[in-house]
């Protein structure tokens, strides 16, 4: 594994992305930063992190998706190595809020952002970004976030923490390869509130109630409805309020 150290880049993944173009880099390279000036989170969100207390990194990954439509496969792959990891350092009470923030209990602590680009030959290259609340403390004006610092009660090492992360990322594409079925249930049985009646808001600002069933086989969040139906929603199309 290669990893490349900043103190400072606007993003690690538009880093990445850009050193990615002009050399052939070797598959799992790693790119982390003591402090990013313009993180991104999923649909132009801003993650914004304390200098220094967190982790944050982008990892190249190749030869691991075939075609478009499998795109969500790595997504679930990258979830549950964050998950595997978390629950190995003892941070209780884990669950993954569709389709790609990291909770303990209903705080967040990270959040996924995979950016895909499909090159002359057809072969998928995808550049995933993770931002890990480690030691930071204050959370002043974020109600929902949290840390493994303010979970744990102790800090942690942060780069312990990413090469345990990269690790348990190359070990879940290599078995998904072969054993996707099991990765996708344990990232279903996963997801936060799944089975549980929550209010909804969509993209017209309506509300509704509904009951998180699972995942598409493209990713799309499956919800049951008062009506007894079941409907599927993609990314921004719908809100759970909590």
């Amino acid at each position: 594994m290669k990893l490349i150290k900043l103190d400072a880049i606007d993003s690690t993944n538009e880093f990445l992305k850009g050193i990615s173009t002009q050399q052939d880099l070797e598959n799992f390279t790693v790119v982390t930063a003591e402090n990013q000036t313009n993180g991104k989170g999923q649909m132009g969100a801003v993650w914004n992190s304390e200098v220094g207390k967190n982790l944050i990194m982008s990892v190249l990954v190749k030869d691991c998706l075939e075609d478009i439509n499998t795109i969500f496969n790595l997504n679930i792959a990258i979830a549950m190595a964050v998950i595997a990891t978390l629950k190995k350092n003892t941070i209780p009470d884990l669950s993954i809020k569709w389709p790609n923030d990291i909770l303990s209990a209903n705080k967040k602590i990270g959040g996924i952002l995979i950016e895909n680009s499909i090159k002359s030959d057809g072969t998928i290259l995808s550049v995933v970004g993770l931002g890990l609340n480690v030691n930071q403390t204050n959370f002043e004006g974020l109600p929902k976030a949290s840390s493994l610092a303010v979970i744990a009660g102790h800090e942690f090492d942060k780069e312990m923490l990413l090469f345990e992360i990269v690790a348990n990322i190359e070990k879940n594409i290599a078995e998904s390869k072969y054993n996707l079925n099991s990765l996708r249930e344990q990232f279903i049985n996963s997801l936060f509130k799944k089975d549980i009646p929550m209010p909804f808001t969509n993209q017209k600002e309506e509300r509704f109630m509904g009951i998180i069933q699972g995942i598409s086989p493209i990713g799309r969040l499956q919800v049951l409805l008062a009506d007894d139906s079941v409907a599927e929603f993609d990314i921004k199309e719908i809100q759970m309020l909590y």
